[in-house]
């Protein structure tokens, strides 16, 4: 079953009796678990007929009096387990033999943790459904849905700053939605116009999140990959000062990238013409599932395929030697900060880089 599938199910009340969710995106797991437990259960109800677990928690004796107990004063009692990949031999065994016969009565939600494989038995003793993690395009419409729940519209421009500043950790850009809306309420209170819309543009997020355009993490890619040495080394101080922004990340989203533009240079080597690199990246992207790209992939991809048809084998291959000296020292941050160790890297790939091009003219 598809998660919308899933949610339309429950929001109509046709509930089966035992659902296995898996999937990296824990958030949107989290959700799901929430409005199926809201729409099973009436309030009034709840003390005695809802129940949210730990698969570590449970030993075999207390699943199974999980699960045998009827509903009291309701038409279903509801159990969640969250991480059941963690029970125990003997709970897990009491868990599937209640597989076998599971009861109507009951509602059980199997949650397993992000990063682990899907377990195949629960998949066919129940109905699966996945949580994978958002990418790209979807992630820019989930903000879209997820400001309109909050009654408020957000401009492409703000879309795209949002998801540039905090990509896509969801729990992180629900609660800088959730602060913009806030802060533009609070805006047209002060300003007299508490009757406007609430509008999320581009400013909002700035002033929210503290990203202005053309100082995101997108941005110092870009000029990287252009070998333009003082335009990244000026964004380095910005994008470390973003959201959830380290060195390792803004290290990892480099290493992405160099590695895809020195694909796509082996690729049009090969005689792939340059009308069809954009195909072959967004199929790279999907076939890697979710690679450290550090910007919507539509936007990392257009930037991937200008840089392959300006970038020379030699300077990838010393931006690579670069890359991998930089995680060497990034592990022994005694002597460094990691302001100073990303000036040095960009130093590094850029200005060898630039030799290694003029060499290869």
């Amino acid at each position: 079953m598809t998660e919308h599938a899933f949610a339309r199910s429950v929001s109509a009340g046709a509930f089966e009796p035992v659902y296995y969710l898996f999937g990296d995106d824990d958030f949107r797991k989290d959700a799901a678990v929430a409005h199926a437990l809201a729409a099973a259960i009436p309030p009034e109800a709840r003390a005695f007929n809802q129940e949210v677990r730990r698969g570590a928690d449970l030993d075999a004796e207390a699943l199974a009096s999980l699960l045998d107990t009827p509903p009291m004063l309701s038409a279903r009692r509801a159990v969640a387990i969250r991480d059941v990949g963690s029970l125990r031999k003997d709970a897990r065994r009491a868990l599937d033999r209640y597989l076998d016969r599971a009861a109507s009565d009951t509602l059980l939600l199997l949650v397993a943790a992000a990063g682990g494989k899907p377990d195949r038995a629960l998949s066919d003793h129940a109905v699966a459904v996945e949580f994978p993690m958002l990418t790209g395009e979807r992630v820019a419409k989930w903000i879209v849905h997820r400001a309109s729940e909050l009654g408020a519209t957000v401009t492409p421009e703000a879309v795209s700053l949002l998801q540039a500043a905090v990509g896509q950790d969801l729990a992180q850009l629900a609660a800088e939605i959730e602060k913009s809306v806030s802060y533009v309420r609070g805006s047209a209170i002060a300003g007299a116009a508490s009757d406007a819309g609430v509008r999320i543009d581009d400013a909002a997020v700035t002033a929210v999140v503290g990203v202005r355009r053309g100082e995101t993490l997108g941005d110092f890619l870009d000029r990287v990959a252009e070998w333009d040495t003082l335009g990244a080394l000026a964004l380095v101080p910005h994008i470390l000062a973003q959201p959830k922004t380290t060195a390792v990340s803004v290290l990892l989203a480099l290493t992405t990238q160099t590695l895809a533009i020195a694909w796509g240079v082996a690729l049009r080597e090969q005689g792939t013409p340059v009308s069809r690199l954009r195909q072959e990246y967004f199929e790279f992207l999907r076939a890697t599932g979710n690679p450290m790209t550090g910007r919507p992939w539509g936007e990392a991809v257009e930037a991937w395929a200008r840089a392959a048809q300006r970038s020379s084998r030699p300077a990838l291959d010393r931006a690579l030697d670069a890359l991998l000296l930089a995680d060497l020292a990034f592990k022994d941050t005694r002597n460094s900060t990691d302001e100073q160790m990303l000036a040095t890297l960009v130093l590094q790939i850029c200005a060898d880089a630039d030799s290694a091009q003029r060499r290869a003219a």
